[in-house]
């Protein structure tokens, strides 16, 4: 097992800067776990530098010659000569700056890499000459985990790695509660944060049933990416049966996390609906269960609004101080989208006050 060094690991978020700061010089390696949200740096690049063009290259998917065509062009003084019309997918031929992702890189074949080490170390390819603030970068999986990513030395050389780590549980939170997960998921992760552990940082598979570990065969297990189709599966759960659905959780986040999500499922008819609490706070339904007093907490967390405040914090108040406390921590936290239409409305600040020795020993 490949040395975990956990002091130079990059969150997301890190890694943007980092990228962004690095610019247009040279290209950035980003090697991470699988599903660990590599490829969404992308998008998340593409948020904060809107006059670039973002390129997705998908680089396991070609061979040598799906990179460029010879073109034959005749000269006036005489005889022929060859060009190459490069792949759209590169973007190489757009005149602007463009943010260049060759996704999978390590599993590209030998051919397709050293076709791309120019376009790596002088930002060339074919003709091209890429915006001289352009920003590239690739991405691979763990040579650890055994699915066959493997850059050889010459091409290590050109470039700067960078590790990037699994989100912790909070940072993951606060993702899953931006955009609106399904609660019985979030409550599940929040629940059982070692399904977000890196296999670099479990010695037995055995101790951790839940995610991916090349030393133990597991048909389905638990990444950033599988959590989010299984939130999609949970959202439709009205539209399947029990055994379908639990199939369907199973075949995408293994036998142990696709169980204990159905069961998180089944305490869905203990939850009001979103419009009771919106029109009649005094009387929805408040459940029992404390897990399903979570699902209620982090399903608002996801979508509430400042015309229905008011109407949240009546029902917050009937709720047990637990479930109170859950979701004023879960608004304080950094990244949260939907804060300040919480911390500013004038009944939470009540509550703050009037609760303030919940808070007396949080630092953050």
């Amino acid at each position: 097992m490949e040395n975990n060094m956990t002091t130079y690991d990059l969150g997301m978020g890190e890694l943007v800067n980092e990228l962004m700061v690095n610019g247009g010089d040279g290209t950035s390696f980003i090697e991470g776990d699988m599903g660990s949200g590599k490829s969404a740096l992308l998008n998340m690049l593409a948020e904060k530098l809107p006059d670039f063009t973002p390129i997705y290259c998908d680089m396991v998917t070609k061979d040598v010659g799906d990179l460029a065509i010879p073109m034959f062009h005749k000269l006036e003084e005489g005889g022929n000569v060859v060009s190459f019309a490069t792949n759209e997918e590169l973007g190489v031929h757009l005149e602007g700056k463009i943010i260049l992702l060759m996704d999978e890189f390590g599993k590209a074949s030998a051919p397709v890499q050293n076709a791309c080490l120019r376009l790596m170390h002088e930002r060339k390819f074919g003709p091209h000459s890429l915006h001289e603030e352009s920003i590239v970068f690739a991405t691979t999986n763990l040579g650890a985990e055994n699915v066959g990513d493997l850059i050889k030395p010459h091409a290590r050389n050109r470039v700067t790695f960078y590790r990037l780590r699994k989100a912790t549980p909070g940072e993951f939170n606060v993702y899953m509660i931006n955009n609106q997960w399904n609660p019985a998921v979030i409550s599940w992760v929040a629940e059982n944060p070692s399904c977000l552990q890196s296999f670099t940082q479990v010695a037995d598979p055995k101790e951790n049933p839940y995610i991916y570990h090349p030393k133990l065969q597991r048909n389905s297990f638990v990444t950033q990416r599988s959590l989010e189709r299984a939130s999609k599966h949970m959202d439709k759960q009205d539209l399947r049966t029990e055994v379908a659905l639990t199939a369907a959780l199973i075949g995408t986040v293994g036998q142990r996390a696709g169980m204990e999500l159905v069961a998180y499922a089944s305490l869905i008819d203990q939850l009001p609906k979103l419009q009771e609490i919106k029109d009649d706070p005094y009387s929805a339904k408040v459940p029992e269960d404390a897990a399903a007093i979570c699902l209620v907490v982090f399903r608002v967390l996801g979508c509430i609004e400042r015309d229905w405040m008011d109407s949240w914090m009546t029902y917050m108040n009937r709720l047990p101080k637990q479930g109170q406390t859950l979701f004023a921590n879960q608004t304080r936290v950094e990244g949260y989208a939907r804060k300040q239409i919480v911390v500013t409305h004038k009944k939470f600040q009540t509550w703050a006050l009037d609760n303030r020795h919940l808070f007396s020993a949080d630092k953050r």
